[in-house]
């Protein structure tokens, strides 16, 4: 059979159309909660800090050696910003502190992208990630989050949930196989 038979035959013999399931019944007008949000995080490894300053992440800051930030308020002293330049220079990084857009309730997950990473490799290259959420930003569901960040002028971005973890046919688990080994989330009020 040549090309174009076999097409107008696929084109023939087409299921007639169904109309798309109504989602309006998973949308949520309230806000997501924290300690939901925070007890999803917890049970995939990581930890939920609830802050009132930037200034009160400097304990977990002073524990890590080499510790890189995007956004210009994670700012302490002998605190490198990054700079603009090959994500090659960061695979020596300890503590990678970003700011997040929004999170999930019912994963844990927390949406990031270009405009906060400024870097992509940055939270996956990083031994351990922190990431700076305001408290208001959390979403019950991903059906909201999806509503939210779905707009038209969306470019890359990823959701990031719990330390990079695997497990090999022995069941064992590791972490920081593919990315960070450690995830701490800053709630900011």
């Amino acid at each position: 059979m040549s090309r174009e038979s076999i097409l107008s035959a696929v084109k023939q013999n087409q299921p007639d159309g169904q109309a798309l399931p109504e989602l309006a019944p998973f949308h949520h007008d309230e806000a997501g909660d924290p300690a939901a949000f925070t007890k999803v995080v917890e049970f995939l490894g990581g930890q939920v800090i609830a802050i009132k300053s930037y200034a009160d992440m400097l304990p977990l800051i002073k524990e890590h050696s080499l510790v890189v930030t995007t956004h210009p308020e994670f700012y302490p002293d002998g605190m490198r910003q990054w700079q603009e330049g090959d994500g090659r220079q960061l695979e020596k990084v300890d503590l990678a502190i970003i700011q997040g857009q929004l999170g999930v309730a019912e994963n844990g997950a927390v949406w990031v992208t270009d405009d906060e990473l400024q870097v992509r490799a940055l939270p996956f290259i990083a031994q351990h990630l922190a990431i700076v959420l305001k408290s208001t930003a959390i979403l019950p569901t991903m059906h909201d989050a999806y509503r939210k960040i779905g707009g038209p002028d969306a470019g890359f971005g990823v959701f990031i949930a719990g330390p990079s973890k695997t497990a090999d046919i022995e069941q064992s688990l590791v972490l920081g196989a593919h990315g960070a080994k450690s995830l701490t989330v800053f709630l900011i009020d």
